[in-house]
């Protein structure tokens, strides 16, 4: 039999489609209150079907759809405005706070296709100057869509990462823990993580298990045992907390690190050494724990290097290892400056001296200026008076910083042929140029891929700007040969853009070898709307590391001289 608040809550769907397509207020209306009436009168569905007559709120139509669910479990009036009306607005309008008409505007003004693009947006600042909305607006957005995340099943990997890392400080505060580190895909770098995973070594298990579950943030108490604990968060996600003794810690932290994948191939290597590995760490061929003491030792005792978290997830890293051929990772202390930032000109929310200052405090050295082009007026693109208008400002800048430099960039956008929105003579006047896709993302494979190698064939581009448009959780990434880009990228000496936002990571780790064998150089960039964004280069960075990049191909760890040249390469 269908249950009632089931047709209650397609009732009020249907009344959210009417809303989306604009119709009578009073036939919306109707519908809202028949779904409120239905999902609160004392009758079950059976009894509704023959009765609804005698309850106030439903008439004659809506009653026999009443009927009709009744006998089928489903509305046929239903089912025709699923397809009449955009799957979209109809997820977008669970999000608190925003309505059916500003939906629709977001999706027909700013093309809109997904709660993650619409949070993207709102962090670029793409709402603030949209009439109706305004940067209040946005900012209640931001809350809902974050509201809204705690049912996904995936989180991002910056949603993850600090509140992993503050529930094993919280931890390590108490002295009868010894040790509580982060393991799992997050330790890993993963770009997007389904839980949190930590490591506690302790000789009492009961009192970690007491603390664990009264720690700040914590919802719930999932299961409790003496070596685990899981609870879920006020954040939607989970948390599983494996504890053990001191001496079991390596081997634990080793094996919650992962990946499965990883630990399938030394499970090889440690049966031609008749050992065995597993959560408690190494035994030898009868049984007896070998103390470990740290992974270092852990891998030394396969004859191997250590190998970085971030680099195991059962590709090549073990083989390389094995022929003494692992990488010497970059590190965030490699980097001498960044490009890619946006500023009040377009749609940042700070200065070009305000960005600068706050790279200047981080000890760099640079900071490349890349505002949007003319043709992205969703972002207030820069029209060809206020590009020279914002060159005097650096200039200026510059005269008054002598040991930091401002470099006057533009993100330009790539136009459906592949040619950029300004003639060769304006963009000859930049430092650099990054060209980006922004636009016509429905484009053919053929047609896309052709597109961007047109655009690295100009010699005043040097850098590819997230080269597949994905937004993680959000959008796939346009169809696009990326083997021929990439290969193009190698031909034409342009740099391929790493974007640090963590809603992009655009280019994929997994395609980093490929380019770098094609001689390809990467630019590790943040993708920065405000200060606070410049700290988006430590997830860049860890991409760079999970794919298996040295400093010596991120562009951004050189500087004077030699960065020039790179820059000026193509021209």
């Amino acid at each position: 039999m269908s249950d009632k608040h089931q047709l209650a809550r397609v009732l009020e769907e249907i009344a959210v489609f009417l809303e989306l397509k604009g119709e009578n207020p009073f036939k919306i209306k109707a519908y809202h209150t028949a779904s409120r009436t239905i999902d609160k009168v004392d009758m079950d569905m059976a009894e509704l079907a023959l009765k609804w007559d005698t309850v106030k709120g439903i008439g004659k139509t809506i009653g026999q759809q009443v009927e009709e669910f009744a006998a089928t479990g489903r509305l046929a009036y239903h089912e025709e405005l699923k397809i009449a009306v955009p799957p979209v607005l109809f997820d977008l309008v669970k999000v608190p706070g925003l309505g059916p008409k500003k939906a629709l505007i977001l999706h027909e003004k700013l093309g809109i296709n997904s709660v993650g693009e619409l949070e993207y947006a709102c962090r670029e600042n793409r709402l603030k100057d949209l009439a109706g909305f305004g940067e209040k607006t946005q900012s209640k957005l931001l809350e809902g869509i974050e509201y809204v995340k705690k049912f996904q099943g995936q989180f991002l990997l910056c949603d993850a990462l600090p509140i992993a890392e503050k529930l094993a400080e919280f931890l390590r505060a108490h002295s009868f823990i010894e040790q509580a580190l982060v393991a799992g895909s997050i330790r890993r770098c993963a770009e997007t993580v389904k839980d949190i995973d930590i490591v506690v070594a302790s000789s009492q298990p009961e009192r970690v298990s007491e603390v664990a579950a009264v720690m700040p943030g914590v919802q719930q108490l999932l299961s409790q045992g003496p070596t685990k604990i899981s609870l879920k968060l006020i954040t939607g996600m989970n948390l599983d907390i494996r504890i053990v003794p001191s001496e079991q810690f390596i081997g634990c932290l080793h094996h919650f690190t992962g990946s499965k994948e990883h630990h399938v191939q030394l499970r090889r290597l440690a049966k031609e050494r008749d050992l065995k590995i597993n959560e408690y760490g190494l035994t030898d061929s009868v049984g007896k724990l070998l103390p470990i003491a740290s992974e270092e030792e852990l891998y030394l005792r396969f004859g191997l290097p250590y190998i970085a978290p971030e680099l195991r997830e059962g590709r090549d890293e073990i083989e390389l290892a094995r022929q003494k051929r692992l990488p010497e990772l970059v590190c965030l202390n490699d980097v001498k400056g960044m490009f890619h930032a946006h500023t009040i000109y377009s749609d940042g929310n700070a200065s070009v001296a305000d960005m600068a200052g706050a790279c200047k405090r981080k000890g760099w050295h640079y900071l490349g200026i890349t505002d949007h082009s003319q043709t992205a007026v969703y972002a207030r693109g820069l029209r060809v008076d206020t590009v020279r208008e914002q060159r005097l400002e650096i200039a200026r800048f510059n005269e008054e910083n002598s040991d930091f430099c401002v470099l006057s960039g533009i993100e330009s956008d790539i136009l459906p042929d592949g040619s950029l929105d300004y003639p060769d003579e304006i963009l000859a006047e930049f430092d650099f140029v990054i060209a980006s896709v922004h636009s016509a993302f429905r484009q053919s494979e053929a047609d896309m891929t052709r597109r961007i190698q047109r655009a690295m064939e100009n010699k005043f581009v040097t850098m590819l700007g997230h080269p597949t448009g994905r937004i993680l959780l959000a959008r796939q990434g346009y169809d696009v040969d990326l083997a021929a880009v990439i290969r193009a990228a190698g031909e034409t000496g342009t740099i391929i853009e790493i974007n640090a936002n963590p809603y992009r990571l655009d280019l994929d780790w997994r395609f980093y070898q490929q380019a770098k064998s094609q001689g390809v150089l990467f630019s590790i960039n943040p993708d920065a709307h405000g200060i606070d964004e410049i700290d988006n280069m430590m997830y860049g960075v860890a991409m760079a590391r999970k794919g298996g990049l040295t400093a010596g191909d991120i562009v951004n760890t050189y500087q004077g001289a030699s960065l020039f040249n790179i820059l000026a390469r193509k021209r």
